[in-house]
């Protein structure tokens, strides 16, 4: 009993588990929808919810990691409190900007998208994403050491809303319903946040008095174009990032129509359910290398390294069992109408190896201070993904896709490191630093 009461109190279950709940209800809607709704209908959910995704860079300004970084870095515990207060005054203003922008375009691309109930959930859900700007409370309250309750109740919203909309769905409601709902559930988890963090967090230093609540009369403006200066990089590289994870569905759907979209939908749902392992570990484990680089090189690669070989070993045992069992898994959980989506996803669920790795190589080159490199990665992913998509959807359908994905996700992820003289010595470091060299 011991040991599983230490395991479900420790830090990084609590956080992977909040995330597993969340794809793991995703996975099971994808699956609803899909048996319900029939394909296409799950090709209009897919694009919506890929062109909300486009929609996550612009709201967290690439800010999610340097706020805290900057903030510690301040004796002022005022100075520190104006700065995160700043950032989400940033990311709210940003979101709503972003989202009218994003609607606007939608609107321009998809006009017969915009009847009936569908021209209420739509804005409704790319307005309320704005509220993810609230995440920085989290962010927070994990630095100083607050992992579980955010973890346990976000975990709790997105159960509820699970349950809402699958409730709907046999209620006889389209995919109106189970957009609005995503968009309530935004601004509810950011409500959520913002009260623990009001509850929670301690005060910047010892003896010293809790911060007041948020409130815009707080916005610095000198902080904020330092902040949006150090995070320009990260920024555009998350914008980049996000159009090369997402730009398949699109694409998909604008080449070979809205039920294509949605069986390659169903079989990246499951290849990319297994995402959420390096991205937790990742944020989970970024103190760590933080302070193992601190500690120097060697510590920081040794680190590293054995993180490395866990997510890549991880990866690949995933790909080997779900290549062999895709066939049944497709027909299984989709039925025969999909059958499509096993070829998919044989190929797409190998881009997890490069995707496991690339998440501690994101943490890498901000620890390191080489953002450009990753929005030079990221940015040429994204041609390489275009460019692969317009030349292989028309020949292959949503296998070229998928080839696609595969050939832009290993490069952005792992193959640029070769292409700069610091990362592939930092490589080079990395596989041949030996317990010896820490001094």
């Amino acid at each position: 009993m011991r040991i599983i009461k230490k395991i479900l109190m420790a830090r990084a279950t609590a956080m992977l588990g909040d995330k597993l709940v969340k794809l793991a209800a995703g996975a099971i809607l994808t699956v609803f929808v899909a048996r319900m709704l029939g394909a296409s209908e799950l090709g209009v959910y897919s694009i919506v919810m890929a062109w909300s995704a486009f929609l996550v860079p612009l709201t967290s300004m690439g800010l999610n990691n340097i706020v805290v970084r900057q903030m510690v870095k301040h004796d002022n515990s005022h100075d520190a409190m104006t700065m995160l207060y700043s950032a989400i005054s940033i990311r709210l203003a940003l979101g709503l900007l972003g989202g009218s922008l994003m609607l606007l375009a939608f609107y321009l691309l998809y006009p017969s998208m915009f009847e009936g109930n569908t021209a209420i959930a739509i804005p409704t859900l790319f307005m309320l994403q704005a509220f993810f700007g609230f995440l920085l409370f989290e962010f927070y309250l994990n630095y100083q050491g607050t992992f579980r309750t955010v973890a346990y109740i976000k975990s709790a919203i997105s159960l509820l809303s699970f349950g809402a909309k699958l409730a709907l769905l046999y209620g006889g409601f389209g995919i109106a319903s189970l957009l609005l709902l995503t968009g309530i559930e935004f601004f509810v988890v950011g409500i959520a946040q913002y009260l623990i963090y009001r509850r929670k967090h301690q005060p910047f230093k010892e003896n010293e008095a809790r911060w007041p609540g948020y409130h815009p009369r707080w916005f610095n403006l000198a902080q904020a174009k330092q902040l949006l200066k150090r995070s320009s990089w990260l920024w555009l590289s998350g914008i980049v990032s996000v159009i090369y994870l997402k730009i398949d569905i699109v694409m998909i759907g604008s080449i070979a129509g809205t039920e294509q979209a949605g069986i390659y939908a169903a079989a990246s749902r499951l290849s990319e359910l297994w995402y959420v392992f390096p991205a937790t570990l990742a944020a989970r484990y970024y103190p760590d290398m933080l302070k193992a680089h601190q500690q120097g090189w060697a510590h920081y690669f040794l680190k590293l390294r054995r993180f490395a070989i866990m997510f890549f070993c991880a990866a690949f045992s995933i790909a080997v069992v779900m290549s062999l069992s895709a066939s049944w898994i497709i027909s299984l959980l989709f039925g025969e109408n999909f059958s499509a989506a096993v070829e998919v996803l044989r190929i797409h669920i190998w881009a997890g190896c490069f995707i496991f790795v690339r998440y501690l190589i994101s943490q890498h080159l901000v620890i390191t201070e080489q953002e450009p490199l990753s929005l030079l990665s990221h940015g040429i992913g994204a041609v390489l993904n275009v460019g692969l998509n317009l030349w292989l959807i028309p020949q292959m359908g949503i296998v070229g896709a998928a080839w696609a994905t595969l050939i832009s996700y290993a490069y952005a992820s792992f193959f640029f490191l070769f292409l700069s003289s610091s990362t592939r010595k930092q490589l080079w470091q990395l596989i041949t630093t030996r317990r010896a060299d820490i001094n």
